[in-house]
C-alpha cells in the first residue's frame, strides 16, 4: 500500500503529443471457474479486455489459433497439462508475451523453475486487488512504452477504437476532445445505449495530460446505493459488518488520473450530494470515517438518460448537473454513422472467433448490404452481438432474416429460435443430433437472457434477480452467449 501511495503522489506529466490508447488484452488461465470469473470481472472493471481458458490445452489452442494477448495470467496447479508445462509450451510458441504465475502453494523450487522458463512474476493466492494491479502495471510498463513509441511514430493513426472516428459527427467530437486535452474540465457524454460512450471517455483520458495515470471506470447502475458509496469512496475498518480493514475507493485509485462514472443518472440523491462535494472541493470522507481525504481527479460522466428532464422532475440535483455539464457531448446513434459499420464488423471478426473457439466466418455481400441499411436500435452493441452470434452459431441466416424483417433482438418471443429451427430442418441429416441440441439450447438461453437485459435496460443485477440466478452466473452466461456489451 505504501508503494501505491508513493506512486499516486508522482505529478502527472505534461502531454505534449497525442498518445496511444493503453488498453491491454489479458488471457486468464485457471481451472477454477470461480477464480476465472472473479479475475475476468475485476480486470474488465479496471479497463482490460479479457479472454479466459479453463486449462493449459485450451490456452495453447487459443494462442495457436491466433489469439494475441498482451499478458497471460497462468495458474500453476491445473489437471492435465499443469501451469509449468503450459508455460514451457507457451514459450515455444511465443517468447515475448509476459506471463504472471498464480499458485496457492508458493514452493521455492516451483517459483525458480517458472522464472527460468521466463515468467515475468509470481503471485500467491489469495492476493488482494492492489497487489494484482501493481504487478500488472509493472509487467506491462515496457509494453506500454513500446506501444506509445510505435503509435507516436505513426502519428497516432489510431488504436483498437480508431474506427469510431470515421464519420463526420464523431470527428467533430474528437476535435472537441483535442481542444480540451490540456484542461481538467468535467465532461458529460450523452447518447443512446450502446453507442460507444465509454470509448469517447477513454479517448478523452488518452489525449489528456493524465494519460500516464489511472483511468478508473465505475458503473453506477450495477451496484445498490450502499455498495456504490463504498466502491466510490472506500470505507474504514469496522464501519460495517465484514469491514475487517480499511479499503480505498475508486476516487483514491484514480488520484491524478481520470474517473469515468457510467450511468450517472442512476445515482441516488444522497450520493449526488457527496459527488458535488468532491467536484467542488476535491475532498470526501470514507464510509464510517471522519477524516477528509483529498484527491486530484478528472471526472467524466455518461448517461443514456436526459439529465435536464430529470432536473426539472426533481430526480437529479440541478447544482450537480451544472457541475457535470461543463463540456457536453452527444454521441450519435449508429444509424447516423453507417460508414463505420464495415470497419466495426471487420474489427469484431478479428477479436471474437478465438474467444468462442470458432473459425473466422466469411460474411456474404447480401448480409453486409443488409447491415448497411438496418436501423440498429441497439447501436454498436447490437451489431457486436450480431457478429458474436454469427460466430457462435456458425451461420448468418437467422441474423439476415431478422434484419430483413426489421426485428433483431427486439422481435416477438421465439422468432429467432423459430428461424434457427427452420434452418436446422433445411439441413436435416447434415448436422449431428448433438450439435442440433447445442445450438437450440444456446439460442433459447441467449434469447431469454437478452430479453431480461432489455427489460432491465442492461441492469445486470436486476436481470439476475428476474432470471432467478446469481449475479456471477449471469455474467458467465452473458459472456458465453456473446451478449456482453463492449
Amino acid at each position: 500500500m505504501a508503494q501505491q501511495r508513493k506512486r499516486a503522489q508522482r505529478p502527472a506529466g505534461k502531454a505534449t503529443k497525442k498518445t496511444p490508447p493503453q488498453r491491454f488484452r489479458v488471457l486468464v488461465v485457471d481451472d477454477a471457474e470461480a477464480i476465472r470469473t472473479y479475475l475476468a470481472n475485476l480486470l474488465e472493471l479496471k479497463g482490460y479486455d479479457v479472454d479466459t481458458a479453463e486449462d493449459g490445452r485450451r490456452a495453447l489452442a487459443l494462442l495457436e489459433g491466433g489469439a494475441a494477448p498482451d499478458l497471460i495470467i497462468l495458474d500453476v496447479m491445473m489437471p492435465g497439462v499443469d501451469g509449468i508445462e503450459t508455460l514451457r509450451r507457451i514459450r515455444a510458441l511465443d517468447e515475448e508475451t509476459p506471463v504472471i504465475m498464480l499458485s496457492v502453494v508458493g514452493k521455492a523450487s516451483t517459483i525458480v523453475e517458472a522464472m527460468k522458463l521466463g515468467a515475468a512474476d509470481y503471485l500467491n493466492k489469495p492476493f488482494d486487488e492492489d497487489e494484482l494491479e501493481l504487478t500488472l502495471e509493472k509487467v506491462l510498463e515496457k509494453k506500454a512504452l513500446e506501444r506509445e513509441r510505435e503509435a507516436l511514430a505513426a502519428g497516432f493513426a489510431g488504436g483498437r477504437d480508431a474506427f469510431v472516428w470515421a464519420s463526420p459527427p464523431m470527428q467533430r467530437i474528437r476535435a472537441v476532445l483535442d481542444q480540451v486535452a490540456d484542461t481538467d474540465v468535467t465532461i458529460l457524454i450523452q447518447g443512446e445505449s450502446g453507442v460507444g460512450k465509454e470509448v469517447v471517455a477513454r479517448t478523452a483520458h488518452e489525449v489528456s495530460a493524465r494519460v500516464s495515470r489511472p483511468f478508473v471506470k465505475v458503473n453506477c447502475a450495477a451496484l445498490p446505493e450502499d455498495l456504490l458509496e463504498s466502491e466510490l469512496f472506500g470505507y474504514e475498518k469496522g464501519s460495517f459488518t465484514g469491514a475487517g480493514s480499511r479499503k480505498q475507493g475508486k476516487f483514491e485509485f484514480a488520484h491524478q488520473g481520470t474517473i469515468f462514472l457510467d450511468e450517472i443518472g442512476e445515482m441516488s440523491a444522497a450520493l449526488q450530494g457527496k459527488m458535488l462535494q468532491v467536484l467542488q472541493d476535491g475532498e470526501f470522507t470514507r464510509l464510517g470515517g471522519n477524516r477528509e481525504v483529498r484527491v486530484d481527479v478528472r471526472v467524466i460522466c455518461a448517461t443514456n438518460r436526459k439529465l435536464d428532464e430529470m432536473v426539472r422532475e426533481g430526480r437529479f440535483r440541478e447544482d450537480l448537473f451544472f457541475r457535470l455539464n461543463v463540456v457536453s457531448l452527444w454521441v450519435p446513434p449508429l444509424r447516423e454513422r453507417s460508414e463505420e459499420i464495415p470497419i466495426l464488423v471487420e474489427s469484431f471478426l478479428r477479436r471474437f472467433p478465438a474467444r468462442y473457439r470458432r473459425p473466422v466466418p466469411r460474411l456474404s455481400t447480401r448480409l453486409m448490404n443488409a447491415l448497411q441499411h438496418y436501423a440498429f436500435p441497439g447501436n454498436v452493441r447490437e451489431l457486436e452481438n450480431m457478429i458474436k452470434r454469427i460466430i457462435v452459431l456458425e451461420s448468418e441466416d437467422s441474423i439476415l432474416r431478422e434484419i430483413q424483417s426489421g426485428q433483431s433482438t427486439g422481435g416477438p418471443p421465439g422468432r429467432e429460435l423459430a428461424h434457427l429451427i427452420q434452418e436446422i430442418e433445411a439441413q436435416a441429416g447434415d448436422i449431428p443430433l448433438r450439435e442440433v441440441g447445442r445450438r437450440v439450447a444456446l439460442e433459447a438461453e441467449r434469447e431469454t437472457i437478452g430479453r431480461a437485459l432489455q427489460h432491465t435496460q442492461w441492469n445486470r443485477k436486476r436481470a439476475a434477480r428476474l432470471l432467478g440466478v446469481s449475479y456471477k452466473t449471469l455474467l458467465q452466461k452473458i459472456r458465453g452467449c456473446g451478449l456482453e456489451p463492449d
